[in-house]
């Protein structure tokens, strides 16, 4: 299938044309992300139907093209690649169960990848994300800079919707972050959460006691099970993921430098090393640039610590 012109490198390269895949290709083409996105897969009719079907669309999107192919050369001189592929989640199946399938696949991509496209960035999108980054980083021998994993971009965006919700205020002057696993052991970080510049651990002080101790526990737990809601309804997350992952590719592209809780192999930060976990962090062309080390409450250090030990013992487990 050829949307496009061969010739050209493209922009964003995404493996994987499964839900989250495609959705990703689409969301890239429709906010103008990337001129040329590629998509790869092994399953070459449903590769070719989703380029097909995106491709009907171009003419109501920024100009732009896709292509898609079952052989990875298609993905050569890409200047972001995004990856995927992996074990699709069933419905009460945690992010840590499938571990061990998926970072065997990532372990045999990654090399061929690596072949055609030595320079790109690449945004790890398979669950479960820090174990499949700590794997690919510890096989590849890349620099952190540039692989590292959408971490709790998505899950801190919902975060901020469930406040935002509650209080009735625009979901984008909520300032409040998911740090740790992306996964069951995340946490948002209420010391540092802001909306307009009000301390949240303050709102119900000054503004009602519409998000106490027990609201902004119930929106935590909203958060960590907010994946397996949706699956269980529909089968798949897709439109959300694809959204967050399109605001980490648009940060390298356009080296927009935003702070991102990207998933990065820490180096003592906060007594952490050795492991993938999402904090906050600056990220622009040169990939995952800088991790902000924001102020924590001893409680909030210590749930960052548990979090790390969570993951650091399924990649020991998987052997990542």
């Amino acid at each position: 299938m050829n949307a496009g012109t061969a010739s050209q490198p493209p922009t964003v390269a995404v493996i994987g044309a499964g839900s989250v895949g495609a959705t990703i290709a689409y969301t890239a083409l429709v906010r103008g992300t990337a001129r040329r996105v590629v998509l790869h897969d092994i399953n070459a009719a449903k590769l070719n139907a989703e380029v097909l079907d995106i491709s009907h669309g171009l003419s109501f999107t920024p100009m732009g093209s896709i292509d898609g192919s079952d052989d990875v050369e298609i993905c050569r001189d890409a200047r972001v690649v995004v990856l995927t592929a992996g074990a699709k989640q069933r419905p009460g199946q945690s992010r840590m169960e499938l571990a061990e399938s998926t970072v065997s696949l990532t372990k045999k991509l990654l090399p061929r990848l690596l072949e055609v496209a030595p320079d790109a960035t690449y945004v790890m999108v398979t669950n479960p994300v820090d174990v499949v980054t700590t794997a690919a980083l510890r096989a590849t021998g890349l620099p952190s800079e540039q692989l590292f994993g959408s971490g709790t971009v998505l899950d801190s965006s919902r975060l901020r919707y469930g406040i935002a919700d509650k209080i009735g205020v625009a979901v984008q002057n909520v300032h409040a972050y998911v740090v740790g696993e992306h996964g069951d052991t995340e946490f948002p970080l209420w010391s540092s959460a802001a909306v307009g510049g009000v301390p949240l651990v303050e709102w119900s002080r000054h503004h009602g006691g519409v998000l106490d101790e027990d609201a902004r526990e119930a929106i935590a737990r909203d958060v960590v099970n907010a994946a397996d809601q949706i699956i269980q309804g529909k089968g798949a997350t897709n439109y959300a993921v694809a959204l967050a992952c399109c605001q980490i590719v648009e940060s390298v592209l356009r080296d927009e430098r935003r702070v991102l809780p990207v998933s990065t192999m820490l180096t003592g930060d906060y007594g952490i090393e050795g492991v993938c976990l999402s904090v906050p962090t600056v990220v622009g062309s040169g990939g995952a640039l800088e991790r902000l080390q924001v102020p924590m409450s001893d409680a909030e250090r210590q749930l960052l610590r548990q979090s790390a030990d969570s993951i650091r013992r399924t990649a020991e487990r998987v052997g990542a």
